[in-house]
């Protein structure tokens, strides 16, 4: 019975299957990750919250999505920014004013003014009563935004003159959407 087997020889065409198989997978793994690059560069990302000046809007260790496709931004808008000057890390506010709008705020009554109007802000945590080193009423000089977290009294924000004016080309982002934890997925409010 020994005499009977011969040794298995491959098949070239097995050969050539498994050649075009593993390059096959290599053009599908290459393609996905400059997919993902490219998404990553010019659409989107995912940014992680790191502390408690969005409250309640935001938690310590939400990720949030983030988009560079806006054309721009707007009062309520919620952005990353780099204040290069405040923290190496990238930072999450809302925008409370554009350029050439004037932002005054009465500490004694916890009001935020914007062009003469009071805001209506649902999203606060409490009233705006903690008073930082920037001098009111600003107005909002051209390319910048003035921005304030959500937990007022809780936040380093434009109040301060370590962040102030944020000059546009500092936003990385515009906030879409909460996708961790899974039980606030699409709960972010405007």
């Amino acid at each position: 019975m020994a005499e009977n087997m011969e040794p298995m020889q491959e098949n070239p065409k097995e050969k050539l299957s498994l050649r075009l198989e593993i390059y096959d997978w290599m053009q599908c793994i290459v393609a996905a990750l400059v997919a993902c690059v490219l998404i990553f560069t010019f659409v989107g990302r995912i940014i992680g919250v790191d502390g408690g000046s969005m409250l309640p809007t935001l938690e310590d260790g939400d990720k949030i999505i983030i988009t560079n496709l806006y054309t721009k931004l707007e009062y309520g808008d919620i952005v990353v920014l780099t204040k290069r000057e405040f923290s190496r890390e990238p930072i999450v506010k809302r925008v409370i004013a554009t350029e050439g709008q004037t932002v005054d705020i009465n500490f004694q009554a916890g009001e935020v003014w914007v062009d003469g109007k009071l805001l209506d802000e649902p999203y606060i945590n409490a009233a705006t009563t903690r008073q930082l080193d920037v001098s009111f009423p600003v107005t909002i000089p051209e390319g910048c935004i003035f921005v304030m977290g959500d937990n007022r009294n809780k936040s380093t924000d434009s109040r301060a003159s370590t962040i102030g004016f944020v000059d546009t080309r500092c936003v990385l982002g515009k906030a879409v959407n909460i996708i961790w934890p899974a039980s606030r997925f699409w709960d972010m409010k405007k």
